[in-house]
């Protein structure tokens, strides 16, 4: 294979390759490099790079590739899933000896001494971990604007955004620096960046995947998880993450559903769709979304429809009332949460210019950005006495409503919710900036599925103006198996839809031409 074609191959060709000795790590790791040593500098995707750690685990993978392939077939399918695929980390996964900023100055110099469990499980699975991507600082953005260190532009059109907060680790797939990447998801910020840049992107069930290491925002909203450029990479990278964990006490005893390493393909994905029943909810074409967007959502919903699934339209009239209530109770977790960045732990450090006070001043007042700054107090006045009834406790009731709604979704005995991602493609930088509410209406049709706790797939349904749409796929709890397989069987249906041949247009732009 050729670097161009060791770049742009999937997880599962890449293990295929491995296994028959055409390709090795090393190759596609020297491949990577190549392309993020020449367009980074356009893209901003990357932090950090792990070059000497990735080269030894590349080498260790080829190592036992080689010796599986001398004891023949049962040795090579007993090897990890993810033995040598390449994986980008979202810079608030703690991983040891690494730095991790959360994409804040206040973290700056701060040098992780610990993994994160899903940093462990990565290892264990044989993955090599390439390098920490920008994100929307302690992930509270929607477009990779905030970051303290740099901006991320997105490979379809390098005026645009990425989406975020996880806007450096789809920026790094869709680019194809990485052929797969962990992002969080605590409004909508795997899934939006996921469908602004032409990816997929999941936001498992709430207990899926532990949170320990990973430098928290909202605690009852945060959750990891993977994006990818197929379906079935993205079962894999769950697959290998998930999972109960000692040291998180949120984290679920739920049975791991097998078939996300066995997902179908082809036309037996695509005879999976027929009998599925799909609720459409009028709620989620929210005002001020754009046509083509619309469009090219109501085209899949008509594909699903013409492969033998049922879709019906349904209300879930809390809907309306799920963005005030998320802009409430993320808000009131991140300012507990951030209490502990005071300058006196670890990080960087105003103290020292007058008395304790003068040093948290100091401290806080330049390590965070302003639209941290925002939600902390916003979620301080909140929280304040006087005010806590009548904000926090009120928002936590609307939060029921809103899980009651999906609830009588599931009782009706709908398969999933289909929905669009995002109501716009990616927008110009800057166009939202002035405007906070603009930014936060951006994730309208994914924060819902946070609030309830429940898993969420954006998958790439068309373009519009040339850029990405995303259809969202909203399922009951621990279906993340049930929606990827779905993802799958539309992946199969549309399989030779003109959209799929399309690659990022801004890619020779990136380095000059090459790719």
């Amino acid at each position: 294979m050729t670097a161009a074609e060791l770049r742009r191959a999937s997880a599962q060709q890449l293990r295929d390759a491995y296994k028959a000795g055409s390709a090795t790590a090393v190759e596609l790791l020297a491949a990577l490099y190549a392309a993020i040593d020449r367009e980074d500098a356009q893209l901003g995707a990357w932090l950090y790079l792990r070059r000497e750690e990735a080269q030894a685990e590349a080498l260790a993978a080829d190592t036992r590739y080689a010796a599986a392939r001398a004891e023949g077939p049962a040795a090579l399918a007993a090897l990890p899933p993810l033995l040598g695929i390449p994986v980008a980390l979202k810079d608030l996964v703690n991983l040891i000896n690494t730095p991790t900023t959360a994409g804040s100055r206040i973290l700056e110099g701060y040098v992780s001494p610990y993994d994160a469990t899903i940093a462990t499980r990565l290892k264990a699975a044989g993955a090599i971990l390439l390098g920490k991507t920008n994100m929307d600082e302690f992930a509270m953005g929607s477009s990779t604007e905030f970051s303290a260190y740099k901006k991320t532009v997105n490979p379809w059109a390098r005026d645009r955004v990425p989406g975020g907060s996880s806007g450096g680790s789809a920026a790094a797939v869709a680019a194809f620096h990485a052929p797969l990447s962990i992002g969080t998801d605590t409004g909508g910020s795997i899934r939006q960046p996921a469908s602004l840049t032409g990816l997929v992107g999941m936001k498992p069930t709430y207990g899926r995947v532990s949170r320990y290491g990973i430098v928290a925002f909202a605690s009852s909203l945060d959750q990891v998880g993977p994006f990818a450029r197929t379906a079935h990479d993205a079962a894999l990278l769950l697959h290998a993450i998930s999972g109960r964990d000692a040291h998180d006490a949120t984290s679920s005893t739920e049975p791991l559903d097998a078939q996300l390493l066995n997902l179908p393909a082809g036309d037996a994905a695509a005879a999976g769709i027929k009998g599925r029943r799909f609720a459409l909810p009028k709620e989620y074409f929210v005002a001020g979304m754009e046509p083509g967007v619309e469009q090219a959502v109501r085209e899949a919903v008509r594909a699903l429809e013409a492969a033998g699934a049922l879709v019906e339209e349904v209300s879930l009239p809390a809907t309306e009332h799920a963005l005030a209530t998320y802009y409430i109770v993320a808000p009131a977790e991140a300012s507990a949460n951030l209490a502990r960045f005071d300058g006196i732990r670890y990080g960087a450090s105003g103290h020292g210019e007058g008395n304790l006070l003068d040093g948290y001043l100091a401290t806080r007042g330049r390590g965070f950005g302003p639209e941290v700054r925002r939600r902390i107090m916003l979620g301080t006045y909140a929280l304040s006495a006087g005010y806590y009834d009548a904000y926090y406790v009120k928002a936590q009731k609307v939060r029921t409503l809103i899980a009651q709604d999906f609830e009588r979704v599931w009782a009706a005995g709908f398969d999933a919710i289909v929905a669009p991602t995002s109501p716009q493609v990616a927008w110009r930088f800057g166009a939202k900036m002035a405007d906070p509410i603009s930014m936060y209406l951006s994730d309208a049709c994914t924060l819902p599925a946070n609030m309830a706790g429940l898993p969420g797939v954006s998958i790439p349904c068309g373009l519009s103006e040339g850029l990405p749409v995303g259809l969202q796929l909203i399922g009951r709890p621990w279906s993340e198996a049930s929606l990827l397989t779905i993802a799958a069987g539309y992946e199969a249906l549309t399989a030779t839809a003109a959209w799929r041949s399309v690659e990022p247009h801004d890619l020779a732009a990136l380095s000059g031409g090459a790719t």
